[in-house]
């Protein structure tokens, strides 16, 4: 049997072992071995690029994905049982990023068609909020965890997606975003809008960056610019009661940022 192997990971000594027996002839086998760079560490998973080849490749705790230049298409690896919610979103988020998607960590509610994001770090109560206002003002709860943005010419549109972490709420649903809403927990409820450097502060760790893609980092800052800029920011300390959800709603109307659509 011949066989011929692309020997650009050998050692130099190693080479010269299997330059020995290059000949001329049809391989039987054909063997390639690939140098990967590291590109990235992020989010518990390890992202690898092929030297000579239009091929990601990403490592997680529970498999392997393979996924061509643009992420388009991709194959993924499973070691046994394994959830593989990790890869598969991220496969999504490097090809989505292009078509203006940002992925935050938020909850997003739908009240009469108009879309409402709460943020903030885990535990400060976001799943909360939205329960409150599908009790008290029968909203709809699209995602409790991990929402996408799209900005489109309209405006931005807030997307559900497969992936809600701990919260039970995953809807296929979209709704025009109208207010991002920073949740602080107080024992009286305030609220109050976010201007200047407080805007790009308030939302650091509520975005999802793929610091893995060339330039991807740079493209998200700006469509995270774009979307402050044409969305209020309110920042809410509250309770987790009724009197919260009253507050904020009433500040939403009297600015008109929704409609006031109560009987």
């Amino acid at each position: 049997m011949v066989c011929e192997v692309s020997h650009t990971m050998l050692l130099s000594e190693e080479r010269a072992d299997w330059n020995r027996f290059r000949c001329e002839e049809d391989a039987d086998s054909l063997w390639s071995i690939s140098n990967l760079e590291l590109k990235q560490c992020q989010y518990g998973l390890d992202f690898f690029q092929m030297e000579k080849a239009a091929v990601h490749v990403v490592r997680s705790f529970s498999g392997i994905l393979l996924a061509n230049k643009d992420w388009s298409r991709g194959e993924v690896l499973a070691f046994g049982n394994q959830t593989l919610q990790p890869l598969i979103v991220q496969m999504f988020y490097s090809n989505a990023v292009w078509r203006r998607f940002l992925m935050l960590h938020s909850s997003l509610i739908s009240i009469d068609g108009n879309g409402i994001l709460f943020l903030g770090p885990s535990g400060i109560g976001k799943t909360t909020q939205a329960e409150l206002w599908a009790k008290y003002r029968n909203a709809r709860i699209i995602n409790g965890d991990m929402v996408f943005v799209q900005q489109t010419e309209n405006g931005f549109i807030g997307w559900g997606s497969p992936w809600h972490g701990s919260s039970t709420y995953c809807e296929n649903a979209n709704v025009p975003i109208r207010a991002l809403v920073l949740l602080k927990q107080d024992l009286e409820n305030r609220v109050r809008r976010l201007q200047g450097f407080e805007l790009v502060s308030s939302f650091a760790n509520s975005v999802y960056y793929p610091l893995w893609l060339e330039k991807a980092a740079e493209f998200c800052m700006e469509l995270l610019d774009q979307l402050l800029q044409q969305i209020p920011v309110l920042e809410l300390a509250c309770r987790p009661d009724e009197d919260a959800v009253c507050l904020l709603q009433e500040e939403l109307i009297k600015n008109e940022w929704i409609e006031n659509n109560r009987e």
